[in-house]
């Protein structure tokens, strides 16, 4: 059986689905593209390629290995998107939660079964139909669960709004004992570089007590304020809109002291070494095109247990 523990986003890492960019198929069309970013990419004939995302994909999978983490991969499915596995599914403490994802994309999750079957049938939860809910809003963070949003009366105009507040209430239900706070995101369908389009897109929280935070990805002044407040201005690292564009927040913790992030993050990396971190950096600029990267493409399965949160 596979043991399942999540309670933050950078306690040790022990076990992790990481996606696939094999049989990736062809570039989409237009009408086809879930985000702004990807379609600018299809509009402008620079959408990623099959042999590059697969060689970024293999960079991560190396330092999973040189960091003694068991990695998990989805079967392939022949022609179909399966790079962003965080999308499809997300652990909390010791459950598996099924998302609801985009219709498009619910083949994905049977890539999975392998993994799933040697899972505790009633650690498994999915979530009613109109509770709608992606790992990329979902971050646990000890006594927390950080939950992007988008409240708005026009949340089904956007393809870009993918977790509701349905299933934030739905997510208290789940997990009572913790408080699940929610954030409203900024959504755009037609300019990436004013689209959070989940939470780990404008934030996140990383080791050391820091995190890495968007301001303009939050609708809400009030809720960046209290994040800033609850980490303390001098640990957050701010990055502005081009590099929110790039993706500076999506980088993934293996541990405390080991992050593995983007090679062109300079601002970001040099940053985070200031801190005392140790950076693995690997080239996932092709796979940034759609929208996602490094914790987009992975699904945390178990960290090891931490005897006290911090920030509790």
């Amino acid at each position: 059986m596979i043991k399942l523990n999540v309670t933050n986003e950078f306690s040790r890492l022990k076990a992790v689905v990481l996606g696939s960019a094999k049989s990736n198929g062809p570039t989409p069309k237009l009408e086809e593209a879930y985000d702004p970013k990807s379609a600018r990419h299809i509009q402008q004939g620079t959408y990623p390629v099959e042999a590059a995302m697969v060689v970024e994909m293999e960079a991560v999978a190396a330092v999973f290995e040189k960091h003694g983490v068991t990695v998990y991969r989805p079967n392939v499915i022949e022609d179909y998107n399966q790079i962003f596995s965080r999308d499809i599914a997300f652990v909390v403490e010791d459950k598996f939660i099924v998302a609801n994802i985009l219709e498009d994309r619910s083949r994905e999750i049977d890539a999975l079964t392998h993994v799933i079957s040697q899972i505790n049938p009633d650690d498994i939860i999915e979530f009613p139909e109109n509770a709608h809910i992606e790992g990329g809003d979902v971050m646990p963070h000890g006594a927390y669960i950080f939950v992007g949003t988008y409240r708005g009366d026009d949340y089904p105009d956007y393809i870009t709004a993918r977790t509701n507040m349905n299933a934030v209430r739905h997510l208290q239900s789940l997990f009572p004992h913790k408080k699940v706070k929610s954030f409203n995101l900024r959504k755009s369908n037609t300019i990436p570089e004013d689209n959070a389009l989940h939470l780990d897109c404008c934030f996140q929280p990383i080791g050391k007590g820091k995190c890495i935070i968007h301001r303009e990805g939050f609708l809400e002044e009030a809720e960046y304020q209290w994040l800033v407040d609850y980490f303390g201005k001098e640990n957050c690292f701010h990055i502005d809109k081009t590099e929110m564009y790039h993706m500076n927040s999506n980088i993934f913790s293996i541990s405390e002291e080991v992050i593995i992030s983007e090679k062109n993050f300079t601002r970001l990396n040099t940053w985070l070494r200031s801190q005392g971190f140790i950076v693995e950096e690997v080239p996932y600029f092709e796979i940034s095109k759609q929208e996602g990267l490094l914790r987009c493409s992975t699904m945390p399965l178990f960290r090891e247990p931490v005897i006290e949160e911090k920030h509790t």
